[in-house]
């Protein structure tokens, strides 16, 4: 007899056990499976959320607290958070979204997704994109709005193919009902009688100063990547003297926000810093120093 022919009678002889031996090696963790998960913010994971995932890095320790008090104010208002693990319990990816009345649109009954996020560089956690994480969280965030009672799930997209791509959630039965130049608002409604959403749209504009130099920021808490702008323009001012005055708008407070309609963003003498990604504590000061060199 052969060897392949005694091969092919042993595979079908003991084919049976595969299976079971399979789930032993698993179970007893000498061998992986794909078993991502999505689970509940805990408390073990906070500092993680609160940089998006980035604890890794030094930058974001110089974001300060600003994420923490919001969330500390935000879950008290309904604020839902998830975070996905790859098989060996890593976190990989988060969502977190809020009733739409504390967002940047305006709407009734539905809520808002203010990230999705899937780490994705291969410094610090590793990359974890391309492994079905994104659209796990987005569904576990639609189980648990409906759950909750709301009509609807809103979400803001880029039109160009990076972060938070709009295209995302097309893909996964989005459509689009707003858009304020690259960004796009999308909307799943789970309820015929849910009213499609709007953004906002900004209201008016800080005015440029006369004898000093007026650096404003709108600052809401929920981004990190803001949350170093809103710092690295403080310090900038607190450096460069009484040529500056910064003024602090908190847009988590719903009626600021409505006032200006403007969520998170920099003005320096009434122009407006480009702020995604964050610039760099120099360029911010080098923008600050120019705008006082103009005044004289």
């Amino acid at each position: 007899m052969s060897l392949a022919i005694r091969s092919y009678q042993w595979k079908r002889r003991f084919a049976h056990l595969f299976p079971i031996l399979l789930y032993h090696l698993i179970n007893n963790g000498i061998i992986r499976g794909n078993s991502m998960r999505v689970i509940d913010l805990s408390e073990k994971d906070l500092d993680i959320y609160c940089k998006c995932l980035e604890d890794w890095s030094p930058e974001m320790d110089d974001a300060g607290e600003r994420k923490l008090i919001w969330y500390d104010k935000m879950r008290k208002r309904g604020l839902g958070v998830k975070l996905a693990l790859d098989d060996k319990g890593v976190v990989g990816g988060m969502v977190h979204y809020v009733p739409i009345e504390h967002s940047p649109a305006d709407g009734k009954d539905l809520y808002f997704i203010n990230c999705i996020w899937v780490h994705g560089y291969k410094e610090g956690r590793g990359n974890f994109q391309g492994k079905g994480m994104g659209k796990a969280l987005l569904k576990a965030a639609e189980e648990d709005v409906r759950s909750r009672g709301f009509k609807g799930l809103v979400a803001w997209g880029i039109i160009f193919p990076f972060f938070m791509r709009s295209s995302f959630f097309k893909k996964n039965g989005y459509r689009k009902v707003d858009r304020d130049g690259m960004s796009e608002l999308v909307w799943k409604p789970f309820d015929e009688e849910a009213v499609p959403p709007k953004w906002v749209g900004q209201k008016k504009r800080p005015v440029k100063g006369k004898d000093k130099v007026i650096v404003s920021s709108f600052t809401n808490g929920w981004c990190p990547g803001q949350n170093l702008v809103y710092e690295r323009a403080k310090m900038a001012c607190r450096k460069i003297g009484d040529k500056v005055t910064f003024v602090t708008y908190d847009t988590s407070d719903r009626k600021t926000f409505l006032e200006w309609g403007i969520m998170d963003a920099l003005y320096v003498n009434g122009k407006q810093v480009r702020t995604g990604p964050p610039p760099s504590y120099e360029r911010i000061e080098r923008t600050i120093i120019r705008a006082v060199r103009k005044l004289s």
